[in-house]
């Protein structure tokens, strides 16, 4: 902590007094409980345990409340949580064919296996503020289809039937998968890290990239083969027991996406993926996740990398909301000592360029 002047600590609890007060509001307002930021405020909570790696809805809504709905200080708080919490070991690789489907869609298909299924989405909305919600009013029972344990077939199992799609991307037998929260980054990455690196990045910057390639830095064509949203179990194997047990369900969204691919030397033309998967209802991100993610394979599917989506070290190294804010942040810290430096060069640089202005030194020539 820098506390560069005499009564800076004072200051500071002040600083942390008069934060409370301002994120507490008037005082004859109700305060928001945790609860209702869980119900009411599902999406933020969802971004939140996504790109912190902590699926606690709670603990989310806790982070959300505390930061004043700054997103990415929310995300920070609860980041520095996980980092605390005891690792007792791996899950399973959780398998969303057997998600219990809340949204279900395709762009690619209009006659999808299994069906369409909109579930709660904003995509067909009028996008008009409406000022019914400035009071309370009785919100009507959506109708519910009965759920269902039967697995719903994927696009890209339809088009592998006619083999137009790449293989599934299996990685080795011997492969351990990797972990980012406990092991440094080293360029090249594997998919898996890479994909780890993106499910937590944040939103806008994926979003950003993801959108760039569709204007042609790193044209890749894309169709949204299917996004899933629903739950799924989470398993985990017990030496003891010489099987997996069920830890529970959480939800996820799920991104496939079809981009077109003209072949190579090794490889047909046929269809390739981008992927994406992410805690919660994260529907834009999971679909910038999967463009990006296929940007990203340029260099192994025999393309040129010619945009900053392909640039894995740029992508990864620049993706990270909570190092990015820090590194910008620091920023409003006292750099007092440093400028002070600053100045004084500027100062005798400035100095100098006058003394060789009266003495009729042409600069424009000493510059060249």
């Amino acid at each position: 902590m820098y506390v560069a002047v005499k009564g800076g600590e004072a200051a500071i609890d002040n600083a942390h007094r008069l934060l409370a007060d301002r994120r507490r509001g008037d005082r004859s307002l109700p305060s928001v409980t945790i609860e209702q930021v869980v119900q009411q405020l599902g999406l933020a909570v969802d971004r939140v345990m996504a790109e912190a790696s902590l699926y606690d809805r709670a603990l989310a809504a806790l982070a959300v409340r505390q930061s004043r709905g700054d997103m990415i200080e929310a995300i920070f708080l609860l980041r520095a949580y996980r980092t605390t919490l005891p690792r007792f070991g791996a899950s399973q690789p959780i398998d969303t064919a057997d998600m219990r489907i809340e949204r279900r869609i395709s762009a690619t298909y209009k006659d999808l296996p299994g069906g369409q299924l909109l579930g709660p989405t904003f995509d067909y909305t009028h996008r008009l503020l409406d000022p019914s919600l400035l009071e309370e009013t009785p919100v009507e029972e959506p109708a519910r289809k009965a759920s269902g344990s039967e697995r719903a077939m994927r696009v890209s199992e339809i088009l592998k039937e006619e083999g137009l799609i790449e293989a599934d991307g299996e990685m080795p037998e011997d492969h351990v998968a990797g972990d980012i929260t406990r092991e440094p980054i080293d360029y090249p990455m594997t998919r898996d890290l890479r994909l780890q690196a993106l499910a937590r990045g944040d939103e806008g910057f994926l979003l950003a990239l993801g959108y760039s390639t569709q204007r042609g830095y790193g044209r890749t064509h894309p169709f949204a083969g299917e996004i899933r949203i629903g739950e799924v179990e989470v398993e985990l194997e017990v030496a003891e027991l010489g099987f997996a047990v069920s830890l529970g369900r959480v939800r996820v969204t799920e991104c496939q996406m079809v981009n077109q691919f003209k072949g190579s030397a090794k490889a047909p033309p046929q269809f390739t993926r981008g992927y994406g998967l992410v805690f919660g209802q994260s529907e834009r991100k999971a679909m910038a996740m999967a463009l990006v993610d296929r940007a990203l394979r340029a260099e192994e599917l025999g393309e040129d990398v010619v945009a900053p989506a392909q640039d894995e070290e740029f992508v990864i190294s620049h993706c990270d909301n909570v190092q990015a804010t820090g590194f910008v942040e620091h920023l409003k810290l006292p750099h007092y000592v440093d400028f002070q430096a600053e100045l004084d060069l500027v100062r005798r640089m400035r100095a100098d360029h006058d003394k060789a202005r009266e003495s009729g030194f042409d600069l424009s020539e000493a510059a060249e």
